[in-house]
């Protein structure tokens, strides 16, 4: 009777009707037309967090990415900089629009990361913020009367950008990694990669790799979080890149008659988007045209899913500032506790 139930289900989750088996035009398809259109009008939101030591390229890299003047630098007038007691924290948004499709990205700087002589729990202030935005995002989840789109700052990834030794992590990489790859998705990066030649480079990718499997560190994509056998195949090539070393530049230079983004040097330009010279064009695929939305999915399921339950299982949630008391929450929601009334 098992075997006949196993072999019923089977066959049952098989018979699905395909497009040549209908009798006429349905038009399921147009569904992704109505998706995009949407999409299209009320754009998205993209949050990313760059942290490392001054003097890495952070600001000129995510302005590399973007080919436009999103960093904090850039954007402020009569910026000037300072050197940060304690890691302050900046945020800088835009909107930006290709091809009709608008999206509002946020730039989060860490300035002060890393610079100090005593560098001792200088990324509280990070976590602290990132449990920050899903806590905001939580209570205006949990409000009766909610909005219809609640706005979304939560930190979608976070570049970690390492300095190019070539030797292995810092105890701070390390220190800091452990903590927040459990509460957002780190992509780690090598920073000027350009000063090491190609085998030290290679060497290098390899001891981090080890010291990120070797202390449990969590870096995006997860094998655990892989749908199918195609992402994972996707996902298993850029594990393999990781960390990526990239270099960033906002200058043009002619080569053989073309315009390309580089760095010049006595002996030749450097090719920010050739994949020969750096892996710049690997980190901004990965963030932009292959897993942006799987890092949003990630975040919304994975990270602030894990928060959310841990907030709510929590004795000392303060519900009446939400404007709930416990009893909805274990029983419902306003409508049908107010109908029971």
């Amino acid at each position: 009777r098992h075997e006949y139930s196993e072999l019923h289900n089977r066959e049952r989750r098989e018979l699905f009707i395909r497009g040549t088996d209908l009798f006429g035009y349905v038009g399921i398809e147009a569904v992704l037309d109505q998706m995009r259109r949407k999409t299209m009008k009320s754009g998205f939101e993209f949050n990313i967090m760059v942290v490392g030591q001054s003097g890495l390229g952070k600001s000129t890299l995510v302005n590399t990415l973007f080919k436009s003047k999103v960093s904090r630098k850039s954007c402020t007038p009569n910026y000037e900089e300072k050197i940060c007691k304690t890691v302050k924290l900046h945020s800088v948004s835009h909107m930006i629009e290709e091809k009709g499709v608008k999206m509002k990205l946020t730039v989060i700087d860490t300035p002060g990361f890393g610079d100090q002589i005593n560098n001792e729990n200088c990324w509280e202030p990070i976590v602290k913020y990132i449990n920050e935005q899903y806590e905001k995002y939580l209570r205006e989840e949990l409000h009766v009367n909610r909005k219809r789109r609640i706005p979304d700052s939560r930190v979608h990834c976070c570049i970690y950008f390492l300095p190019a030794t070539g030797h292995r992590l810092r105890p701070i990489d390390v220190e800091f990694m452990k903590r927040l790859g459990k509460i957002v998705s780190i992509v780690p990066v090598i920073a000027k990669a350009d000063t090491l030649t190609i085998e030290e480079r290679q060497e290098f990718k390899e001891r981090i790799r080890q010291d990120l499997a070797s202390n449990g560190i969590c870096i995006y994509p997860q094998k655990e979080y892989d749908e199918d056998q195609e992402e994972h195949a996707l996902n298993e090539k850029i594990r393999e890149s990781i960390p990526f070393a990239v270099v960033g530049t906002d200058k043009e230079h002619q080569v053989n008659g073309n315009k390309v983004l580089g760095r010049k040097t006595k002996w030749g330009i450097i090719e920010v988007e050739n994949v020969a010279h750096c892996e710049f064009s690997h980190l901004r695929d990965l963030l932009v045209r292959s897993h942006l939305q799987d890092l949003k999915e990630v975040t919304h399921n994975i990270h602030y899913e894990t928060y959310r339950v841990r907030r709510l299982n929590e004795s000392n949630v303060d519900f009446s500032v939400l404007g709930l008391t416990p009893w909805l929450l274990e029983n419902g929601t306003a409508d049908q506790s107010e109908s029971q009334l």
